[in-house]
């Protein structure tokens, strides 16, 4: 915060009696109140605006060349893990699209390293250029049904709250767990009652919903049709529109987006990988097609900055306006979102910001320690009296699985998949070293013909995943993926045929960006090659293994039944 003469000097600089530090001249600057477009000049001093709809003279000028200038875009909820990138990088690719403000939970590093992973990404957001702000992790393991790494009790969170970049709670997935008051779950948001509580509740309603927002939650990212979100709307619930790698609400929800509800939406973008950044952008896609959808224009910028901002408790930012933080989006075209130029806290978004940053270095480089396996652990008996076998349904664009089943053939090794029917078995293997399970089901959604892929994104509790055709080829990629101490795998027929390796933690890679993107898309090649249907399988894969989302799950104790929140 400026003292009294950093204030001297930046009024100073907005009556125009001293240049501003930065000077970005002749824009047409967007205000996202009013939706006017106003031709002039925005003056910068330290990280804050000093002056707009005037003319000023800078030490360092930026040539507006008429372009429009927007707020920066705030992501209202992500998790940087699901980018496959280091903060670090995360931050170099995603900081040129816009996002000036990254409000992320570290959820998924936490369930492997716990606190330590918590430090991690809190003393990692000291030194990004964006500004990263953490929501401490509330439901570390997410439910008792699963094996996790670590555990994070009310304790863990207290003395990281005062952190300047911790935020508040994050999302409070275990919301059966809210509704029957658990003790554990209950002394933590009662240590956040004075601040953001970030929600989670899919599909909730009526009085449960009533039940859940009385506990003081106040956000929700799992909204995925547009009468849900109305009734979370009318009950005071701010709702984010999602649009991720696999998670895309943006088609369900724009109708609901309009002059009266866009000061209580934003955007987000919850789990998405670089190659979708790199193919289609991060939050300026989603701006670009709500515009295209109808939602009026400047409520569409409205909800990607100032509301966020006003939601999350971010009073500093949101507006281009004098005393108001610099975080600013210049635009070619308004309507397509065209980002060309970025100020993050009133510095210009050049190669060398990212290269003055200072670094961390990476954890949990030594997480997956799971056994070999054998072709045997992949056999799938069949339950004595039972015609039919439960099977995960898979559609592509939700996170959402549904239960549907199948008879199937009984051979040497056991249950054998249908291929002419779309089902594939799927495993998961306890990779932190606690107890070895393994637990195997049928999934169907995939379109595999042959061959295997493993993952150990696994969310929530990150065990490792593996779908396939062939045991051999199943045990094979899980065995590549210890090697890699985590990523993905992708085998076909008795050979690895692409494979990412994502050593920190089994979750991020430690390379730069553009290398991560020519991997996914090597990848998504060998998976298509298998004859895999979804274009986007590797988190889709990791998403099986959340118990807290309906229908259907499955975890390394077996298979999980959501809606009775208890085993099948």
């Amino acid at each position: 915060m400026p003292g009294a003469a950093g204030l001297a000097r930046m009024i100073e600089a907005g009556r125009g009696e001293a240049p501003a530090d930065l000077v970005i001249r002749d824009v047409r600057l967007l205000d996202v109140v009013t939706g006017a477009v106003t031709a002039c000049d925005i003056a910068v001093v330290g990280e804050r605006i000093v002056g707009t709809l005037d003319r000023y003279e800078g030490r360092t000028v930026v040539e507006g060349r008429g372009r429009f200038a927007v707020p920066g875009f705030i992501d209202t909820h992500l998790h940087i893990e699901s980018s496959l990138l280091t903060p670090f990088e995360f931050d170099r690719c995603v900081l040129p699209h816009g996002v000036t403000t990254a409000l992320c939970d570290p959820h998924e590093i936490a369930n492997v390293l716990g606190a330590e992973g918590l430090r991690y990404f809190l003393d990692c957001a000291r030194h990004t250029a964006m500004d990263v702000r953490v929501n401490l992790s509330s439901c570390v393991p997410a439910t008792p049904f699963e094996t996790s790494g670590a555990a994070l009790e009310v304790e863990d969170l207290l003395p990281f709250r005062t952190h300047p970049k911790a935020l508040g709670l994050a999302e409070v997935m275990n919301f059966p767990g809210v509704i029957a008051r658990d003790p554990g779950l209950l002394a933590k948001l009662a240590a956040f009652q004075d601040g953001h509580i970030d929600g989670h509740a899919p599909l909730l309603s009526g009085r449960d919903l009533n039940a859940y927002l009385a506990a003081g939650i106040r956000t929700d990212h799992e909204t995925t049709s547009a009468g849900e979100a109305r009734e979370k709307l009318a009950k005071g619930m701010a709702i984010l529109i999602r649009e991720g790698s696999v998670s895309k609400d943006l088609d369900a929800l724009a109708e609901v987006l309009d002059e009266n509800t866009s000061s209580f939406m934003a955007l987000c973008t919850d789990d998405r990988n670089p190659l979708d950044t790199a193919e289609e952008g991060h939050l300026d896609s989603s701006i670009r097609r709500l515009v295209a959808k109808g939602c009026p224009l400047h409520h569409v910028y409205r909800a990607a900055s100032h509301s966020a901002a006003r939601i999350f408790g971010l009073k500093d930012r949101g507006l281009l306006a004098p005393g108001w933080r610099a975080d600013i989006a210049l635009l070619d075209d308004l309507e397509a979102c065209r980002v060309s130029d970025v100020v993050a806290g009133g510095r210009l978004v050049t190669p060398g910001l990212f290269a003055a940053r200072g670094t961390v270095e990476p954890v949990g480089l030594a997480s997956v320690r799971s056994r070999r396996m054998e072709p045997a652990d992949f056999h799938a008996a069949p339950k004595a009296g039972r015609n039919e076998t439960p099977v995960i349904g898979v559609r592509h664009g939700l996170i959402l699985t549904f239960r549907e089943s199948a008879v199937l053939e009984v051979g040497e090794t056991g249950l054998l998949p249908d291929l002419s029917a779309d089902v594939i078995k799927l495993t998961v293997v306890e990779r932190h070293g606690r107890n070895g399970n393994i637990a195997t089901s049928f999934v169907t959604g995939f379109g595999l013909q042959r061959g295997a892929i493993a993952s150990s994104v696994g969310h929530d509790s990150h065990n490792i995943t593996v779908v396939g055709v062939d045991d051999a080829d199943m045990a094979l990629a899980v065995n590549r993926l210890i090697e890699l101490q985590g990523g993905f795998v992708v085998v076909e027929e008795g050979r690895v045929s692409a494979e990412l390796a994502l050593p920190l933690a089994g979750l991020m890679s430690l390379r730069p960006y553009e290398e991560v993107t020519a991997s996914l898309r090597a990848l998504r090649e060998a998976a298509s090659a298998l004859g895999c249907t979804l274009q986007e399988p590797f988190l889709q894969i990791g998403f099986l293994t959340l118990p807290v989302i309906p229908h259907l799950k499955m975890t390394d104790r077996g298979l999980f039944d959501v809606d009775k929140f208890d085993y099948v």
